[in-house]
């Protein structure tokens, strides 16, 4: 009842299950201000005890020892300095933001406010001016002959402020540049492999799938969603676990990142135990959103990265685009290390719970590359970085992924205009198919490709 009374921004945190939670608030601008704040008054508090009540002007130095008017007259000056600060810290973000939205990717924000170097120079800046506003308010009547710890923190604040804003513009110009920025994109979808995907869906992988209760599938039962959205989160472990206590099998029909209308199915189940099972708490196990979240979507996460690329394309900027390219090749060898390609997640007994849409190596590639590959078109500039990036990922990576990414690539090629390349741009890309080809086994195939190249132009 009582959440029916705040407004709809508010609203929407008690809605969210715990783990959401705390990567939306994570992501918002007052998260890490509030947590400064609220130390700069503890801190207020401590201080004013310390020369009100304790009166520690009586034990320090005469060097340390400040007058009321002066101290007065030093946090009053240091308010309008700090919030000067403030304003110029503020603007640069507005800046900075802007640039990301109109250059890079408007799904590239919330990454900036939420790098923890941004949000503990707000949190500085707005701690540091409530300080001096709640000394200033506690000292302006005050008759005490002399202070110590006010002055002294006060002018501590404001040293560390004006250090935090050179830090802050530092850390502003060093985040825009294209290679931190790649390489931002791609720390954060490795953390989502890592850390979410092996921790949610890894330790309960199997390919060996024994008994999927075939004779019962044919009554299978299915579940609509509840209401539209975007697919955030599944908490696996916990389906997994009352699949178990139910004695079901459930197979997902959609996966985390897909858009889906209310009444559309998300999962159907089947087994022994189908007839007795409560829906509603597998709806409590699915979170449907209006926003996609990076929280177990890794897709979410080589879309941005590849807009990098194609925003680069668009305003003629092969060196970022190259280096998207660069930085994708390094996922996908990330994606093959942590990522097994199987559907099935089993319960400690080793019988199949869960089953979920299959996905495999190819489907992430062209994820990583093919959106890169649509937009370059027939820049053979960039198909030539392209063609690199998979003969270094082929020379990385197990022998039984070769065939995809030669397929890949021949694919590739097979659309070229082999017409219009110049002498140098043919050796170059030639020089790069060649490699995979070797690496790949696939020598027969490439002479046959270069083949065609050459009587093209003939």
């Amino acid at each position: 009842m009582l959440l029916d009374l705040l407004p709809l921004s508010l609203k929407k945190y008690f809605e969210m299950s715990k783990r959401q939670r705390k990567h939306e608030v994570q992501l918002t601008l007052w998260y890490m201000p509030i947590v400064y704040i609220t130390l700069s008054i503890i801190l207020a508090v401590i201080t004013l005890t310390l020369d009100l009540v304790v009166e520690v002007d009586q034990y320090s130095p005469e060097l340390l020892k400040i007058g009321s008017n002066a101290n007065r007259m030093l946090v009053s000056t240091l308010i309008g300095g700090i919030l000067t600060l403030s304003a110029f810290t503020l603007n640069s973000l507005l800046v900075v933001l802007t640039n990301f939205s109109g250059q890079f990717s408007p799904r590239m924000l919330m990454n900036f406010i939420s790098d923890k170097n941004t949000q503990h120079a707000l949190g500085i800046f707005n701690g540091s001016f409530v300080y001096v506003l709640a000394i200033f308010l506690f000292i302006g009547n005050s008759n005490h002959e002399y202070f110590v710890a006010t002055p002294v923190t006060t002018i501590l604040l404001a040293f560390i402020s004006a250090i935090t804003f050179i830090y802050f513009i530092n850390h502003a110009t060093t985040w825009m540049q294209v290679h931190n920025i790649t390489y931002s994109m791609k720390k954060v979808s490795e953390e989502i492999i890592n850390k979410t995907l092996r921790e949610d869906l890894e330790a309960y992988r199997t390919k060996a799938a024994e008994d999927l209760m075939e004779e019962e599938q044919a009554d299978a039962q299915y579940m609509a969603a509840i209401k539209s959205g975007y697919l955030q989160l599944i908490n696996y472990r916990t389906m997994i676990e009352e699949a178990r206590k139910d004695n079901i099998i459930i197979k997902l029909h959609a996966q985390v990142g897909d858009y889906t209308l209310r009444g559309n199915h998300l999962l159907s189940y089947w087994g022994p135990g189908a007839d007795l099972v409560d829906e509603q708490k597998y709806c409590k196990m699915i979170e449907l959103g209006h926003k996609e979240t990076e929280l177990q979507d890794l897709q979410m996460g080589m879309h941005k990265l590849a807009e990098i690329g194609i925003k680069a394309l668009s305003n003629d900027d092969p060196k970022t685009a190259t280096n998207a390219i660069h930085q994708m090749a390094e996922l996908m060898l990330t994606v093959d290390s942590y990522i097994t390609f199987t559907p099935y997640l089993m319960d400690n007994d080793k019988q199949v719970r869960v089953i979920l849409l299959s996905e495999s190596f190819d489907y992430y590639m062209y994820r990583g590359f093919g959106f890169i590959r649509h937009y370059a078109g027939d820049n053979h500039l960039v198909i030539t970085e392209i063609i690199s990036a998979l003969a270094m990922v082929a020379e990385s990576i197990d022998t039984s992924k070769h065939d995809p990414i030669w397929k890949f690539a021949k694919n590739t090629l097979d659309h070229i205009e082999y017409k219009v390349l110049y002498e140098l741009d043919k050796t170059f890309l030639l020089k790069s198919l060649y490699r995979l080809a070797t690496i790949t086994d696939n020598d027969p195939d490439y002479y046959e490709i270069e083949e065609r190249f050459y009587s093209n132009t003939n």
